[in-house]
């Protein structure tokens, strides 16, 4: 039984766009990284991911450098390579180039002895769609508020 254990979250991510797609993807790491990710180092709030030759990479993702690591120790926002199926990078880059996709990671987490990236296929929200998501859930909470209040009366 894999276990799953979160280390960073994007949750600006779904703010800013509506995620159409979620993919899960391994990630191409150097020596040290594989530790500073697994003590909770890592950050994938600037980060987006691109499409060359082919092949997914993941730019901005910062890992802190290990402490107890030797001299070498790899740029903390490199860009990193995301290992996808062939059939999943096609269907990726069919969709991409349709306007205003774009490759957002929304979750940065081990499953197993594993790291893996959560990539969603995101479109961007106007602002009139971000205000009408807060009073959406402005008015969900008033509702569940009444509610308690009229159950609590009984």
């Amino acid at each position: 039984m894999n276990q799953l254990r979160i280390l960073a979250t994007n949750k600006k991510a779904y703010h800013d766009y509506f995620i159409d797609e979620k993919y899960e993807c391994g990630i191409e790491l150097h020596g040290s990284e594989v530790k500073s990710i697994r003590s909770g180092k890592v950050s994938i709030k600037e980060s987006f991911g691109r499409i060359e030759n082919g092949e997914v990479w993941l730019y901005d993702m910062y890992i802190a450098p290990y402490e107890a690591s030797s001299v070498f120790a790899p740029d903390p926002r490199r860009k990193r390579k995301l290992l996808l199926k062939k059939e999943e990078i096609r269907r990726l880059i069919g969709k991409i180039k349709e306007k205003g996709y774009t490759l957002i990671p929304l979750s940065v987490y081990l499953k197993g002895r594993y790291v893996k990236v959560e990539l969603g296929l995101a479109r961007g929200k106007k602002k009139f769609d971000k205000r009408r998501e807060i009073a959406e859930k402005e008015a969900k909470k008033r509702l569940e508020q009444a509610l308690r209040i009229k159950q609590k009366g009984r």
